[in-house]
């Protein structure tokens, strides 16, 4: 029998979660002496209350483990609850957001898109900028990691919750998923810890460089400033340790878990989904370090800092922007555009089709071509030592099919809220690769997506959400066969 008491009880635990993380901008407001310290408050009792109830009702019905179906729903069912309870302080705030705005701003920075309605931030108060900085900080390594480090009652057995959230199946750290998930947790932590630091050395106040260090390693990309990362425009050093962590938070964590306990750097330098990752960076990277040059009298390093930042920033699918780089011309916005589907490596905070796959489609290709050429050859694709099997073939082909069918799907849905086509096109795109800034002067770096109809916003929430989760966990839901027992 399918037992809902399970789901409801880590639900409520990811309720809590949230809502104990809201007394830290209540901390900030107060501290400042800004009213909407109240309403962080009152949204954290409520969160807390909330949660706890679900926790306290169901406590005595969780059973031995959560099974692979109930993981499919409790995955979706957490993202729904913390979406709902994190725009709290928002929608209550004194910005006076609608509750769809406050939702979409919310749903942007957990699932860490970086898309935003809201403008004049420079004036904004300092627990809302900080709120929304930790919405991306959490949702960049996941909350369902996070509690499955923090939290060992909540007895999950297996894999199967760790990696419907964070697709990351490339290698099991541990037999214990809440040590694996605790290994993460820990590196994550100093790295944002340590990007922190080092935003403060070259110039930024421990304000900004908090609320940057959690967005840039989180790859998420909210910011202080209407001018995003061009606020520091005078720093290029500051630029440089952003594309450091950017770049970071682009590979994958279990590289990194790897790489402390073993001690051997070849965790990183052996990993072919890393190597492509190098490989394509340095690649656009130097196409545009050209075009740069070429339209522009800034000198190489200038244009080399510019060229790597914006498209480190859009191929991680963080989303700062030093700048319009769509007066770079059509082929630098062409450019772009393809790379926001890119993305980072499997098992990395980032979003987009991931390098993983990437490298299976490759060598897919490779060897169907030479299968063409010599059709009696025995062609084994292989990835860091093991062999490419047609069930991983299989995934990704399904993952192409689910994304171009969900990327045409969006598209004509938000065409059919009355957005032009190229705003409907990118905002898809940045939807579902959870990006951040589109293309065009709506949706685009220097614009914001507060003018978007109602009905457009809630559509790219959904997509948001299924860009995180990346289709499969969610439109599973969506089939009877699931629901049947």
């Amino acid at each position: 029998m399918f037992r809902l008491q399970p789901i409801f009880f880590v639900v409520g635990i990811m309720v809590i979660i949230i809502g104990v993380s809201m007394m830290i901008p209540a901390g900030v407001d107060l501290f400042y002496g800004n009213p909407d310290w109240k309403i962080f408050a009152q949204a954290s009792m409520t969160s807390i209350g909330l949660g706890g109830m679900a926790c306290l009702a169901c406590r005595s019905e969780i059973g031995p483990r959560v099974t692979a179906r109930q993981g499919y729903v409790l995955t979706v069912f957490s993202w729904i609850a913390i979406s709902l309870t994190g725009a709290l302080p928002l929608w209550f705030s004194s910005l006076e957001l609608s509750f769809c705005d406050a939702v979409f701003e919310t749903v942007s920075g957990l699932t860490t898109t970086g898309s935003t309605i809201l403008s004049g931030l420079d004036a904004l108060p300092p627990g809302l900028l900080l709120w929304r900085s930790i919405m991306q900080w959490l949702g960049g390594i996941g909350i369902i990691v996070t509690a499955l480090a923090l939290l060992p009652m909540m007895r999950v057995g297996g894999m199967q919750l760790f990696q419907m959230e964070s697709s990351d199946r490339s290698e099991k750290l541990s037999p214990r998923i809440r040590d694996m998930a605790l290994q993460i947790v820990v590196i994550y932590v100093l790295l944002s810890l340590v990007c922190m630091v080092l935003y403060r050395i070259f110039g930024m106040n421990w304000f900004d460089a908090i609320n940057y260090g959690m967005t840039t390693l989180s790859t998420g990309g909210y910011a202080t400033s209407d001018l995003s990362f061009a606020k520091f425009d005078s720093s290029l050093m500051l630029h440089w340790v952003a594309i450091l962590f950017m770049f970071a938070g682009g590979l994958p964590f279990t590289a990194y878990a790897v790489l402390a306990r073993k001690r051997d750097f070849r965790a990183i330098s052996g990993n072919q989904q890393i190597r492509l990752f190098c490989l394509i960076i340095a690649v656009l990277t130097g196409l545009l370090t050209v075009r740069l040059l070429h339209i522009s009298d800034d000198g190489f390093f200038r244009s080399l800092t510019m060229a790597a930042f914006n498209l480190v920033s859009v191929i991680t699918t963080t989303g700062y922007a030093s700048g319009d780089y769509l007066q770079w011309g059509p082929a630098a916005i062409m450019l772009f555009f393809f790379a926001t589907f890119i993305g980072g490596c499997s098992g990395s905070t980032s979003g987009g089709f991931k390098m993983f796959r990437l490298y299976v489609v490759f060598t897919g290709l490779r060897a169907h071509f030479t299968r063409l050429r010599s059709p009696s050859a025995v062609v084994v694709s292989r990835i860091d030592r093991h062999e490419i099997t047609s069930d991983i073939y299989n995934a990704v082909t399904v993952y192409v099919f689910l994304l171009t069918i969900s990327y045409i799907s969006v598209s004509v849905a938000l065409g059919l809220t009355g957005l032009d086509l190229v705003t409907s096109m990118s905002a898809a795109a940045t939807a579902l690769a959870n990006v951040g800034p589109g293309l065009g002067p709506i949706v685009g770096p220097a614009g914001t997506f507060q003018s978007l109809p109602d009905a457009a916003k809630w559509i790219l929430d959904v997509a948001m959400v299924l860009g995180r989760l990346e289709f499969e966990t969610l439109l599973v839901l969506f089939m009877p066969a699931f629901w049947r027992d």
